[in-house]
């Protein structure tokens, strides 16, 4: 297998725990925030920069402790929990690159960079990795060569500057799949493992995927773990389970699923913290958050322990084997 970079090791040593797990919270959410803080409505003017950079703060403070990296956005949280002392030192910190949602219609979506945002800054703000959000369908073509670009251009930057790349594509519904969700439900059976096999061709490092499945619609465990271990074989690189906003109920079974089918770990945000985040009452906030977060964060960090695959397992390479760092090294690089 080919060996890794030293800065791309190193941050990828920084977003696992000591036994090559990711146990990631996400908290780079932008206008899906927005709506939970307002009750699910959409507010004309929106909600302020400083009770969006307050809720990130919130957040980081009482489950950064508990994870083994985090997950941020360039315009309310990342600095910002760097600079208030938020931010464990000995947690990894994942910033996000692309725009807040898409541009283009609902079925032909099309991903944007954050306007003044780059993976240059990202690795000089002294970040872990680099993460990015396509949403993908292999079945339009014309599309998917055009992110399929983008993602190469992002992978020679990350390349550029030593900085692992996490790539996140998700699937959409097309056609009758928008208005029948168990059709949507068993195409991206399909969907996610050829999704992963077209992208993790490209300079990505990590795959934040997509759960295979719906469980409300295809509850056979012995199945599932079968198409996860599909898109394990899709993939040529280490992969989480993101939560999509399901219930944490849910998501436990999930990322049991997804870790004995070879995912290393998970990255979640809603199905961890969602009920906190409309609470007015910022002491309320807290409880919540350092309470039933931080026990759900415990628990999926416990599932993980003992399913999940170590990150570099899946490269094929022992611990001491994944940089090359023969005398001169440095000469090199």
């Amino acid at each position: 297998m080919k060996k890794l970079t030293i800065g791309k090791l190193r941050g990828l040593q920084e977003l696992a725990n000591n036994d090559g797990v990711f146990n990631i919270c996400a908290m780079d959410h932008r206008r899906s925030l927005s709506r939970m803080m307002e009750g699910g409505h959409v507010v004309e003017g929106g909600t302020s920069y400083e009770e969006m950079a307050q809720r990130k703060l919130e957040l980081c403070t009482h489950l950064a402790p508990h994870a083994s990296a985090v997950l941020l956005d360039p315009l309310f949280g990342a600095a910002q929990s760097i600079s208030h002392g938020a931010l464990p030192k000995s947690t990894g910190l994942l910033v996000s690159l692309e725009a807040s949602g898409y541009t283009g219609p609902s079925e032909f979506r099309m991903t944007e960079l954050e306007e003044g945002w780059s993976v240059e800054k990202i690795k000089r703000m002294g970040a872990s990795a680099v993460k990015f959000l396509i949403y993908y369908r292999p079945d339009l073509i014309e599309l998917a060569n055009k992110l399929m670009e983008l993602v190469e251009t992002v992978g020679q930057e990350c390349q550029k500057y030593d900085i692992p790349f996490v790539i996140e594509p998700l699937s959409y519904p097309l056609g009758e799949e928008t208005k029948n969700p168990a059709q949507f439900a068993a195409a991206k059976e399909q969907l996610v493992p050829k999704t992963t096999q077209h992208i993790t061709a490209l300079p990505v490092d990590m795959l934040k995927s997509e759960f295979p499945s719906d469980l409300r619609y295809n509850q056979d465990k012995a199945k599932l773990i079968d198409i996860c271990q599909k898109l394990d074989k899709a993939s040529s690189v280490p992969w989480v389970v993101l939560s999509a906003g399901v219930s944490f109920e849910v998501f436990c079974q999930q990322v049991e699923i997804a870790c004995r089918g070879g995912a290393s770990g998970f990255l979640a945000g809603r199905a961890i913290w969602q009920e906190a985040m409309n609470i007015d009452d910022p002491k309320e906030r807290a409880k919540i958050l350092k309470t039933v977060g931080a026990d759900r964060l415990k628990k999926l960090t416990e599932i993980a322990a003992k399913h999940a695959v170590p990150w570099y397992k899946k490269l094929g390479l022992a611990q001491d084997e994944l940089a090359e760092t023969a005398e001169g090294w440095y000469q090199q690089y």
